[in-house]
């Protein structure tokens, strides 16, 4: 590769995540065999920005895309075709997309049953990988990411912006000066609306519910158990 490696790359502009901007462009301009080629795994919402932030990045290019949801697959790989009249491979296994040869790193935005599996998985292949928070579903998987990625040599990234932002450091050091006085309790609270989904389906029924056709729910289960869907 040339003097902007892969893994340069990655150290310095892996930064995606909600409401962040990317890194500033490169320091060269490169010719299309030097672009980093990324793939999204899982491009629901939070996919959906990883596609919009890695497009954006001179020197790299989005190769290719995939989901359990064939909906998924289908409507985001039109809508960059049609903005960015670039073609994208497409997959709905993720087994297939890592024994693709084309691609250098993947980004994933899976349930976060899946986080740990495809971490390691990619490592194995040769890939570099940002994973969305949480890191893994459990201690263990999170110590199997990490040997994965030092027996593989590769660079594993967790989407955890609020220990890197220069805010938050800066923030807490305000509260440990005395300025609220003294911390006794702190509870925190996230409330979004869940709203029907493409089927139709309230999110966060008690259910079971259907699942929906589009969506190969083995695929979506993957190491997590086969139970009704909720």
């Amino acid at each position: 590769m040339s003097s902007l490696t892969r893994r340069d790359f990655i150290r310095s502009s892996m930064a995606v995540g909600a409401g962040l901007a990317m890194a500033s462009p490169t320091s060269r301009v490169l010719g299309a065999n030097d672009d980093i080629r990324i793939a999204v795994v899982g491009v629901g919402g939070q996919g959906g920005g990883h596609m919009r932030y890695f497009s954006r990045i001179p020197g790299v290019r989005l190769v290719a895309i995939c989901d359990a949801d064939r909906a998924h697959v289908e409507s985001r790989a039109a809508e960059f075709e049609k903005q960015n009249n670039v073609k994208l491979k497409t997959y709905r296994d993720v087994r297939a997309l890592l024994d693709d040869k084309e691609i250098d790193a993947i980004t994933s935005a899976t349930p976060n049953h899946w986080h740990a599996l495809v971490t390691i998985w990619a490592c194995q292949a040769g890939k570099d990988v940002y994973i969305e928070k949480p890191a893994s579903h459990e201690i263990w998987e999170g110590r199997k990411m990490v040997e994965a990625a030092r027996k593989y040599d590769r660079i594993v990234q967790i989407g955890t912006q609020k220990r890197s932002s220069e805010a938050h450091p800066a923030a807490f050091e305000w509260i440990r000066e005395g300025h609220i006085g003294k911390i006794k309790w702190a509870r925190g609270f996230c409330y979004k609306r869940r709203g029907p989904g493409s089927n139709g389906v309230v999110h966060g029924t008690n259910g079971p519910i259907p699942v929906p056709e589009s969506v190969d729910y083995n695929l979506w289960s993957g190491p997590a158990e086969m139970v009704p869907l909720r």
